[in-house]
């Protein structure tokens, strides 16, 4: 019986996007099916073929792996890999879901109490990580609010923001002075 495997996975659009295949075996033949079409096949001994919309946009590795390059939205939907090693045939199943492109961050500040307080924002799908950068500091801070003691404030200070999602991150700026009432 052959070993059945789902994983959902997520990309963005304009991203290069990699199956995450682990086989720990060597591969004779693999062939990839999106929603049940063929959309590449590789045999020991040959190139890899490709076929439909991926033809142009895509890299099959001989570890099973296959890579869309500049993903598109209708790259979205369920992709299954067949492939033998030298003893059986084996089925891993992904589901695609493609994201819009990561927005520029947005940056908020106020003052409460004696804290200055920046405040990192972005409108996305997805599960942000985010981080802090001050061009006075060679420290990053793992977080959306960053708090500052108003006498710690050098008004020469610019922060960045910086959301993170799979390989692709967007960055805003914003100097200090302009939160200062």
């Amino acid at each position: 019986i052959a070993h059945i495997y789902c994983k959902d996975t997520v990309g963005i659009m304009g991203e290069n996007f990699t199956f995450p295949v682990q086989i720990d075996r060597k591969i004779v033949e693999a062939i990839w099916k999106k929603n049940k079409d063929k959309v590449a096949e590789w045999e020991e001994q040959t190139q890899p073929t490709y076929f439909g919309p991926l033809c142009n946009r895509s890299v099959l590795m001989k570890d099973g792996s296959l890579t869309i390059v500049n993903l598109e939205k209708d790259d979205a939907g369920t992709y299954e890999l067949h492939y033998w090693d030298s003893v059986k045939d084996h089925h891993l199943d992904f589901v695609l879901f493609v994201l819009d492109s990561l927005p520029e961050p947005k940056i908020s500040c106020n003052t409460s109490d004696d804290k200055l307080v920046l405040n990192c924002t972005a409108d996305f799908q997805g599960s942000l990580n985010y981080a802090w950068k001050l061009s006075n500091n060679p420290r990053s801070y793992q977080n959306q609010e960053l708090s500052i003691l108003l006498e710690k404030v050098d008004v020469t200070t610019n922060a960045t923001c910086i959301i993170k999602f799979s390989q692709t991150e967007r960055r805003s700026k914003i100097s200090l002075i302009q939160c200062l009432p």
